[in-house]
């Protein structure tokens, strides 16, 4: 199907936080025209109404794909669902903006690209921090303080009220350091630059509340070929402490660079999608010293102008996707970071069920 060159339909499926951000950017922009909205419950009305109405409504996919004849599909279900979505859309021959993860396992994100491949159509994944100034900075000055690096990260969220059924949905399928690692591994890989050697990952179950075999905290390690590791750990739930919840730095033997969000970073804040993007300011430690051990340079605080919010995010994300269409962007290697940092978690998560070192080899 050959999507119209000035407005592209698009169908966007799953109305929770992210789908109803990408919803709100397709309503704004020029270029996209949601031609339906699709959720098993109720949440799609809510949405519409937020748009100020008037969109085709729809519970069941398969029935709004086929009635609407969509140039693009926007999936922002639960992962168990995303295989089985897109490839559904690519044999439609739609173009393709996925939530991460690609699908819930290694295997099944593989058979989604190779469809992409197949059709010759677009598959852009939301890997919502690649499109934000700060991380950016921060993933470049990374680069300047020599290597190996040391890189330490972590998103715990003390959930409540429906954050806690939305994780507790989530879980159904993925665990914590699956679900939100692919972001974080993802930009280690980024800064390193590096192969992956191998990962250690230990985990637990603090609650009766999630499926059993499932755990909702987790903690992993990566060892890289040059030498640098990375440290990243994710809980959910209404037990999780928010003492340092909300840690994101690069150590290399130059010195430091670290995300400081005051504000983000205060309590209350840790099951905050708005927060979660949040970077205020990067503070840039150089370990350069005297004779007498003292530092030569002063730390310095870069605060950048272009601060987006979560929607604004979710716009620019939205804005490389219609980019991605109608420029003809070459996405392989998009496409396979998102397949490798899914697989570097799966090999996270094989090492907390089994206590084993995983090769990534």
């Amino acid at each position: 199907m050959a999507a119209d060159m000035k407005t592209i339909k698009v169908l966007v499926v799953g109305c929770g936080n992210m789908g109803t951000s990408h919803a709100m950017a397709y309503h704004t922009m020029n270029g996209f025209r949601i031609c339906g909205i699709v959720s098993t419950g109720k949440s799609k009305e809510a949405l519409n109404t937020k748009l100020g109405g008037g969109y085709p409504l729809f519970s069941r996919y398969d029935e709004a794909l086929e009635k609407t004849q969509p140039d693009a599909v926007c999936i922002a279900t639960y992962p168990d669902t995303h295989e089985d979505f897109a490839i559904k859309a690519f044999e439609q021959g739609c173009h393709v903006f996925i939530e991460k993860p690609v699908a819930d396992t290694v295997e099944g994100a593989e058979r989604v690209v190779a469809a992409a491949i197949k059709a010759k159509k677009k598959l852009v994944v939301g890997y919502i921090l690649r499109h934000h100034p700060s991380w950016e900075k921060f993933i470049e000055l990374s680069h300047t303080l020599g290597k190996p690096l040391v890189m330490r990260m972590n998103l715990n969220q003390q959930s409540h009220g429906i954050m806690w059924d939305v994780h507790r949905n989530l879980m159904k399928s993925l665990s914590p350091i699956v679900d939100c690692g692919v972001h974080y591994i993802d930009v280690m890989c980024q800064m390193t630059r590096s192969k992956p050697l191998q990962v250690s990952a230990i985990g637990a179950r603090l609650t009766e509340d999630i499926p059993a075999g499932n755990y909702n905290y987790g903690q992993l390690q990566i060892r890289f070929e040059d030498g640098s590791v990375g440290w990243y750990e994710a809980g959910w739930g209404p037990m999780i402490s928010e003492t340092a919840f909300f840690v994101k730095d690069v150590i290399g033997p130059k010195g430091c660079v670290s995300i400081v969000a005051k504000d983000a970073g205060a309590s209350g804040k840790s099951d905050s999608v708005e927060s979660h993007t949040k970077t205020e300011s990067l503070r840039y430690h150089h370990a350069d010293i005297d004779a007498q051990n003292n530092f030569i340079k002063k730390d310095e605080w870069i605060n950048l102008q272009d601060e987006p919010d979560h929607q604004e995010l979710c716009n620019r994300e939205q804005h490389y996707f219609l980019q991605a269409i109608t420029e003809h962007i070459d996405l392989t290697d998009h496409m396979q970071d998102a397949v490798n940092s899914l697989r570097i978690a799966f090999a996270c998560d094989e090492s907390v069920r089994t206590g084993k070192v995983i090769s990534l080899l």
